[in-house]
C-alpha cells in the first residue's frame, strides 16, 4: 500500500524500540496489529457494501426494464384484443343487417296474408286435400266415419 521495504521496517522497529522500551512495546505492537485488523476489516466491509449496492442499482434497472417490457406486452395484447372486438362486432353486424332485413320483409308478408285469410278448419281440409291429389281420396277418412268409429 505505501510501498515500506524490511530495512524501512527494522529502522521502525529499532526507534519504537528505543522510544518506547522493551515493556510497553509488546503491547503497542499488539494494540497496533489490532487497530490494524480493525481498519482492514472495516474496508473490507466498506467494499463489500459497495459492490452490494453497485448489484443492487444492475438490479433495480433490470426490474424497470422488466417493467417496461411488460407495460410493452399488455398494451400490445390489449390493442390485439380491442381490434379483434371491432372486427367481431364489425362482421356480426354485417351478418346480422341483412338478416334483420330479411326477417323484417318475410314478418311484413306473413303477417296481412294471415290476418286476411282464416285458417280453415282440419276436418274442412281434408276433402279439399283428397280432391286436389285422387290417390289420397281412397286413404283420407271421411267426416262421417270419425264420429261413427
Amino acid at each position: 500500500m505505501f510501498d515500506i521495504g524490511f530495512s524501512e521496517l527494522l529502522l521502525i522497529g529499532v526507534v519504537a524500540l528505543v522510544v518506547l522500551g522493551p515493556e510497553r512495546l509488546p503491547k503497542v505492537a499488539r494494540t497496533a496489529g489490532h487497530l490494524i485488523g480493525r481498519l482492514q476489516r472495516y474496508m473490507a466491509a466498506v467494499k463489500a457494501d459497495m459492490e452490494r449496492e453497485g448489484h443492487l442499482q444492475d438490479l433495480h434497472a433490470l426490474r424497470d426494464q422488466f417493467e417496461a417490457s411488460k407495460r410493452e406486452v399488455e398494451q400490445s395484447v390489449q390493442q390485439a384484443v380491442n381490434t379483434a372486438q371491432a372486427e367481431v362486432t364489425e362482421q356480426a353486424q354485417t351478418i346480422h343487417a341483412p338478416l334483420d332485413e330479411a326477417r323484417q320483409e318475410v314478418e311484413a308478408a306473413v303477417a296481412p296474408a294471415s290476418a286476411a285469410q282464416p285458417q280453415p278448419d282440419a276436418e274442412a281440409a281434408v276433402p279439399e286435400l283428397a280432391a286436389a291429389h285422387p290417390n289420397l281420396a281412397d286413404k283420407a277418412p271421411s267426416t262421417s266415419e270419425k264420429t261413427t268409429g
